[in-house]
């Protein structure tokens, strides 16, 4: 699977954006994620699943407990696939900063 079709699912870039601020509890990421989607554990669980099994997460057991976390290593395949499109809007971010600070001088 190519990261681009993980990254596709909205429910499997929020469990990585929950995860960026650091390690969660799998069922700490069910309710969060069963309470904004609407869907069952299960389903969280699959997405978990999806997330661990193509390298974007990794978990250890605490216990009972699952504790996930993001492997960044993927998604610096992500970064430098992107790399060859920043250069569409950093000249026009660039721009937009000139402007700003043209107006702050005025």
């Amino acid at each position: 699977m190519h990261a681009f079709d993980i990254l596709g699912d909205p429910v499997r870039r929020r469990l990585l954006e929950l995860l960026a601020d650091g390690e969660r509890p799998a069922g700490e990421l069910v309710d969060i994620i069963s309470a904004e989607f609407g869907i069952s554990q299960p389903a969280v669980s699959q997405h978990l699943k999806v997330l661990r099994e193509q390298g974007f997460t990794t978990v250890r057991a605490d216990g009972r407990r699952r504790i996930y976390a993001v492997d960044a290593e993927p998604l610096h395949a992500v970064d430098d696939w992107l790399e060859h499109f920043r250069g569409f809007w950093t000249q026009r971010l660039d721009a937009l900063g000139t402007e700003i600070a043209r107006g702050k001088r005025d």
